[in-house]
C-alpha cells in the first residue's frame, strides 16, 4: 500500500458524530474569459514582464466583465461541482460564499448565487476570511454535515478583485485575478473525506493588507474617494514574512492530528499569492516539488477562490485520485490562515 493511500484513524472518531464524516462529492471552477498579460500591464503601470515574473511567478490572470459579478462567477463554478457531484439544485440544503469583493455590502452574496442557480430550498449566508476563506467554509461547512444538520453543502470561493485594485498601484496591481470555487459536501460512506483542519487568525496585523474605505468606520464620502481608500492596500514584506510562517505552522498542525508527515501526502495545494512564499512553503515543510501544486503563472492571486480553483484543476489534471491525501494550506488578510487534509 502505497504512503498516501495508508489506512489512518480518524481525528474525529472520538467526538459525537455518530460516525457520519464529510467529503468532497463535487469540485468546480469558474474564471473570466479575458486575460490580462504582463506584456497588457506593462501599458497600464511601469514595470515589467521580468519584474512580475522575477517577484511573483504571475504571468496573466483573468478579469471579469464589467456586468459580471462575484455572484455570477460564483453560480458559474457551483453549477460545475453540482454537476460533477449530481447534485439538483433542490438538493442543496445550505450555501456558504467565502468572498471579500460581494455583489454588495448587503445582500449576501450566497442568497444571490441561491437565486441564480435555483436552489430554493437552501439557507445562505457569507463568509468573510480574505484569503483564507475557501478553508473556512470548508469547515464550517462540514459541521452541518457531521452533526447531521444538513445532507448537502455547497461551499463557494468568489472574488472579482478586479473592482477594489488600484490600477496606478504597480505594486499590488500585478498580483490579483478574478475567479471562482466551489465544493459540494456530502457524506461518503466509504472514505473519511476532511481528515483534519485547523484555523488562526492576528488581529494585531490587520493593517498589513486591507480596504479601509466602504464600512462604518470610513463610508463613501467624497475624501474617501480622493484619498483611494475603496481600493486594496498591501505592505508586501510583512505580508510575505507572515504568511510563509503561518502557513508552515497551520500545515504542520494538521499533519500532526492526522499523525501524518508530508511524505504521505499526494499533493500540497497552497494559496495561489506568490511563487516564492510557496517556494518557501516547500522548503521549510521538506515537501518535494512534484507535490506542490501550482497554477499562480495563470490566474494570479484570486483570494478565496485561490485553493478552490486549484483544486478543481488538480483533480481534473489527474494528479489526485481517489483515496489520495491532499494537503490545502492558506493565509489572508485578517490575518488569517487556515489548513485542511483530506482523503480525496
Amino acid at each position: 500500500m502505497s504512503a498516501s493511500k495508508k489506512k489512518i484513524q480518524h481525528p474525529r472518531a472520538k467526538h459525537d458524530f455518530k460516525g457520519r464524516t464529510c467529503s468532497i462529492t463535487g469540485i468546480g471552477a469558474y474564471v473570466p474569459e479575458r486575460i490580462l498579460t504582463n506584456a497588457d500591464l506593462e501599458k497600464i503601470v511601469e514595470t515589467t514582464d521580468e519584474w512580475i515574473m522575477s517577484r511573483t511567478g504571475i504571468k496573466q490572470r483573468r478579469i471579469a466583465a464589467d456586468d459580471e459579478f462575484t455572484s455570477d462567477l460564483g453560480a458559474a463554478a457551483a453549477r460545475r461541482a453540482m454537476a460533477m457531484a449530481g447534485v439538483k439544485p433542490e438538493e442543496i440544503d445550505l450555501i456558504i460564499v467565502a468572498t471579500i469583493t460581494p455583489d454588495m455590502p448587503f445582500p449576501a452574496t450566497a442568497c444571490l448565487v441561491q437565486q441564480k442557480i435555483g436552489a430554493h430550498r437552501a439557507a445562505a449566508f457569507d463568509l468573510e476570511a480574505a484569503c483564507s476563506g475557501f478553508i473556512y467554509a470548508l469547515e464550517v461547512g462540514q459541521q452541518f454535515i457531521n452533526s447531521h444538520t444538513y445532507n448537502t453543502v455547497l461551499i463557494i470561493g468568489a472574488e472579482k478583485l478586479s473592482s477594489i485594485i488600484d490600477w496606478k498601484d504597480r505594486n499590488t496591481c500585478v498580483l490579483f485575478g478574478d475567479g471562482a470555487g466551489a465544493a459540494i459536501l456530502q457524506n461518503r460512506s466509504d472514505s473519511h473525506g476532511l481528515l483534519a483542519t485547523c484555523m488562526g487568525s492576528d488581529g494585531t496585523k490587520a493593517d498589513l493588507l486591507s480596504m479601509p474605505g466602504g464600512g462604518s468606520r470610513c463610508p463613501a464620502t467624497a475624501k474617501s474617494v480622493s484619498d483611494r481608500a475603496h481600493f486594496l492596500r498591501m505592505d508586501g514584506k510583512d505580508v510575505f514574512k507572515n504568511a510563509v510562517n503561518a502557513m508552515c505552522a497551520a500545515a504542520r498542525e494538521v499533519l500532526q492530528r492526522c499523525e501524518l508527515d508530508i511524505s504521505q501526502i499526494k499533493l500540497v495545494i497552497p494559496h495561489q499569492a506568490n511563487l516564492r512564499i510557496i517556494d518557501a512553503v516547500a522548503d521549510r515543510l521538506g515537501g518535494t516539488p512534484e507535490q506542490m501544486f501550482v497554477n499562480l503563472d495563470k490566474y494570479g492571486n484570486t483570494s478565496a477562490a485561490s485553493v478552490a480553483i486549484a483544486l478543481d484543476e488538480a483533480v481534473a489534471t489527474g494528479k489526485i485520485q481517489r483515496g489520495d491525501l491532499v494537503l490545502i494550506v492558506a493565509f489572508g488578510a485578517g490575518l488569517t490562515w487556515a489548513a485542511a487534509v483530506i482523503e480525496w
